[in-house]
């Protein structure tokens, strides 16, 4: 073996090592986008909170709702399940375990009249499952001041 094929050598073999991630499964942008996308886009909620929810811890910093994935699955999964609510998700940002998603969540998509709201939800991910959830929701206006949208 020359020098020069063995140091190529080396160095793919080392490159290879420093460039395998070791398996940590999905991140937690993909879990929270897999849970919202099931939850509220395709209105599975319950099935959504059992696959991505902590089933030990689930802080709800929103007034509306209890902490625990059982409160959650009792509450506002009970909600959406038995009504039109709806979201569509405009987009999704990560930093570590930290996930906002900007979404347009509608009562009934189907009334025009319904402009729904612009949400913007925030989730903690810990181990693979979401432990804690933050949001802020504004009304959309039939008219706005400017020809922005708000997604």
């Amino acid at each position: 073996m020359t020098p020069w094929f063995r140091a190529r050598f080396v160095l793919a073999l080392l490159g290879a090592l420093v460039a395998t991630p070791a398996t940590a499964g999905p991140s937690p942008k993909q879990i929270v986008t897999a849970f919202f996308d099931l939850a509220f886009v395709q209105r599975k909620p319950t099935e959504a909170a059992l696959k991505y929810i902590s089933p030990d811890q689930y802080i709800q910093h929103s007034p509306g709702g209890a902490d625990g994935r059982t409160s959650f699955i009792e509450g506002f999964a009970a909600y959406v399940e038995k009504t039109s609510y709806r979201c569509a998700i405009k987009r999704v940002i990560a930093e570590g375990a930290l996930v906002v998603v900007h979404n347009h969540c509608q009562e009934n998509p189907a009334d025009a009249n319904d402009q729904g709201s612009a949400v913007v939800d925030i989730f903690r991910v810990e181990k693979g499952l979401i432990v804690e959830h933050w949001d802020v929701e504004q009304a959309v206006p039939a008219q706005a001041k400017n020809r922005n949208t708000m997604f």
